[in-house]
């Protein structure tokens, strides 16, 4: 007779390896994960606010004069949901040579506590770009 035991399954140890390993590898994904979100949300805002500038562009060939006014009586535009979500974006034009297009992160949302680096973004009517963080434009506003 043989005393052969047959194994089926998983042992603790193992399973403790397991979990040890994927513990290890969602503590170094997550991270990475955020900072993607947050640059491909700082991209989106970006695109809208190059996309804005075009159109102030167009509205001063046609009416002589930059609008404040992103919605109707102006460009007609709206913030998209996915800008919107995590920047607010205003558009001040003070006189009617000059215009300045802002995105300022929500508070409360990711952009405004993982972004700090960064914060509000802004463009003006000649192409000048500039953020209220740290970061720099090198690293904000990639070229």
């Amino acid at each position: 007779m043989s005393l052969k035991r047959n194994r089926n399954g998983f042992t603790l140890i193992e399973l403790m390896i397991v979990v040890a390993i994927v513990a290890i590898l969602s503590a170094v994904a997550y991270p990475s994960y955020v900072q993607y979100v947050v640059r491909s949300n700082r991209a989106a805002a970006q695109s809208f606010m190059l996309e804005v500038t075009s159109m102030e562009q167009r509205f001063l060939l046609d009416s002589r004069a930059y609008t404040p006014t992103l919605g109707a009586g102006g460009l007609g535009m709206s913030v998209p949901s996915s800008v919107a979500a995590n920047y607010n974006v205003a558009v001040s034009s003070p006189t009617s040579t000059t215009f300045a297009i802002t995105a300022t992160p929500i508070a409360g949302s990711m952009q405004a506590t993982k972004d700090t680096a960064c914060g509000t973004l802004t463009i003006t009517q000649d192409g000048t770009k500039s953020v209220s963080g740290s970061g720099g434009l090198a690293t904000c506003w990639r070229q």
